[in-house]
């Protein structure tokens, strides 16, 4: 079964119709909640056989575990039935048994448990405690125990154990000398090959055999990075990887990690880094190499797969298609099927009948919906950087003289894409254009795009969107006198950043979450991503030996310099921001008479789940840019 990531949307299952139907009209406001619907059921992954698929639905306001039989529709079911706690995730150990965590949040204490399908016995795996685990993938069963890693006996660390699903004690494997980061099994559950990682400095270590040390055969920095995907078929010594050693990109190569060097190149590409996906775990096979330049694109090594996948693409024009989920045999696939316009849906494909089947529309109110597309753009900034983005007009047919939000992406090392986006098209959909840049920082485009966002927090990553929109506005595209920024997290950060230093460029700023002050930001770093500090010394810098800087792109300090309108929304859950700095911001600007708006959920954490919140938020919004843009 691969190993992707599975994103959360709703299912219904009926066969799949390519057509759009009629549009709205252009001119048409859409409803601010038909942007965020809140997907009902999430999270579909076929069984091993490729009889069932499981997925997460709402039952009595809380997430359970639901099951769509292929062969005979009679015996699905729902299989779960919290009713004061959400099933947060769950995987198939096996056909017959599922493996899942449930909890009031995913803060809270560790519940883990085992049921069968079939006869719904259910067996907790440990006792309820306050400590994280982390499963080591593939979630292969062996005989009766799972692997896995848990910090209960020190926070900041993680030991190997030996998870048993019939509810015996755990056993612990090898107790974490401290500097561990990874552990990697071989197909045959054995654990030959580990990482440790100081987040400045990595090493990989090997050993042939489980009763034998591990030794260090490789050594980089923070910088450069070998990724583990899987064992090549029949060998323990030798890996698919992705690797970026001695290159600017990630690249597919083979490795040695009994000699600790790299022994061919597989595939790379001229642009940007490849994806860590397209290993078979039960195939012991590369299937293909995947990449984004603006849409997701796969390179095939599997001749068979490929034929398929065309088989596939064709049903859908030229719609985006990620694989998801397969089973053991290749011949049942889940799918999730997208344009930069259409929300998209998750689908089962039957390769030997080659029939797909709708089980979820994402967003079933848009689906009609006439949306704007998104355009992809590059400039040079002024030292000469090449920076990609992308604009998303609004449908009024005027690409003269346009209002602008420049939409900060978080991380920062994230990147932008021409998915779909419901906050774009949100505010498109309201007469924006909307402008979208990967900085410098933003991951995808190598290390040396990344490392030239290093400590440039408040420096050249705010001037990359200064350069962005002075090339818009020299374009015609942009009104000089309407530029708005707006963002959550390091994008929010941004828009505070920009509201004290750059108040003549923009009109007014909207920051979800930003952080005021990255003293506090380091402060609150919590136990288990302690070995990640060091790490962002480098890339941001360290607060104690360069007090100066901090304080000088923290925006609570120099929130007089402030001159525009500012909508800043905050949890009261928020780890990384304090409630104290944000109070402090906000009243600052209150007492120079700069417009504010001010919201707390104090139930919310950096991003506002719950519905109702989400919806006034984006009310506030549409009000703010509407009185001030």
């Amino acid at each position: 079964m691969f190993r992707f990531l599975l994103w959360t949307f709703v299912v219904c299952l009926f066969v799949v119709s390519v057509s759009c139907g009629s549009k709205q009209n252009t001119d048409k406001l859409i409803p601010i909640e038909d942007f965020f619907v809140k997907p009902e059921k999430s999270n579909f992954k076929i069984s091993p056989d490729g009889r069932r698929i499981a997925y997460l639905g709402v039952d009595d306001h809380c997430r359970n575990i639901f099951v769509l039989d292929l062969q005979e529709k009679s015996k699905s079911k729902q299989l779960t039935y919290q009713s004061d706690m959400n099933v947060q995730y769950f995987f198939w150990a096996s056909d017959s048994l599922i493996v899942y965590s449930n909890s009031h949040s995913p803060q809270d204490s560790l519940r883990i448990y085992s049921i069968f399908v079939d006869s719904e016995r259910t067996t907790p795996l440990l006792p309820v405690k306050n400590a994280r685990l982390r499963w080591l993938a593939p979630h292969t069963l062996h005989d009766n125990y799972l692997l896995a890693t848990l910090n209960n006996r020190d926070s900041t660390v993680f030991d190997l154990y030996k998870i048993f699903v019939d509810g015996s004690a755990p056993q612990l494997l090898i107790r974490n000398p401290g500097n561990i980061s990874k552990w990697f099994a071989s197909p045959d559950g054995k654990v030959r090959l580990a990482m440790t990682n100081d987040s400045v400095q990595e090493s990989i270590l090997y050993r042939t055999d489980e009763n034998m040390p591990f030794q260090q055969i490789a050594h980089t920095d923070y910088q450069t990075s070998i990724r583990p995907l899987g064992f090549v078929k029949d060998s323990h010594t030798h890996i698919y990887a992705l690797s970026n050693e001695n290159r600017d990109r990630l690249s597919l190569v083979e490795y040695n990690v009994s000699t600790g060097e790299e022994e061919r190149l597989i595939f790379e590409h001229s642009e940007v880094d490849l994806q860590p996906v397209g290993y078979s775990d039960h195939l012991q096979e590369l299937i293909f190499s995947q990449y984004t330049i603006n849409k997701v694109k796969q390179h095939f090594f599997h001749q068979t797969f490929q034929r398929h996948f065309d088989k596939l693409s064709a049903k859908f024009g030229n719609q985006s298609i990620d694989i998801l989920d397969t089973d053991t045999s290749m011949r049942h696939w889940i799918v999730k099927v997208y344009t930069d316009v259409h929300a998209g849906g998750i689908y089962h494909y039957n390769v030997l009948a080659d029939t797909a089947i709708l089980l979820e529309e994402m967003n079933p109110k848009l689906s009609r919906a006439n949306l704007s597309p998104k355009e992809p753009v590059s400039f040079q900034s002024r030292d000469g950087l090449t920076l990609h983005g992308y604009l998303t007009y609004p449908l009024t047919g005027k690409r003269e003289t346009l209002p602008v939000v420049v939409l900060v992406h978080d991380g920062p090392n994230r990147r932008e894409t021409s998915d779909f986006d419901a906050e774009v098209q949100f505010l498109a959909n309201r007469g924006y254009l909307v402008f979208q840049l990967n900085y410098r920082g933003s991951s995808g485009y190598g290390k040396k795009f990344w490392a030239a966002g290093f400590k440039e927090w408040g420096g050249k990553i705010q001037a990359d969107m200064i350069d962005g929109v002075t090339w818009l506005i020299h374009q015609g595209i942009v009104d000089k006198n309407r530029v708005a920024i707006m963002g959550s997290g390091f994008g929010g950060y941004s828009a505070l950043h920009a509201a004290t230093y750059n108040s003549s460029f923009y009109k007014c700023a909207i920051s979800m979450s930003g952080y005021t002050n990255l003293f506090t930001y380091f402060r609150e770093i919590p136990p288990h991503h302690q070995q990640y500090v060091r790490l962002f010394y480098n890339i941001i810098g360290n607060p104690s030996k360069e007090y100066e800087l901090f304080k000088a792109i923290s925006p609570v300090f120099h929130a007089d310099k402030v001159k525009i309108p500012v909508l800043f929304a905050q949890g009261g859950k928020d780890r990384f921001s304090s409630l104290t700095d944000a109070n402090q911001f906000v009243q600052k600007l209150k007492n120079n008479n700069v417009p504010i708006k001010y919201i707390y959920r104090e139930e919310e954490g950096r991003r506002f789940r719950n519905e109702e919140n989400i919806i006034n938020y984006y009310q506030e919004v549409e009000a703010f840019l509407k009185q001030y843009l």
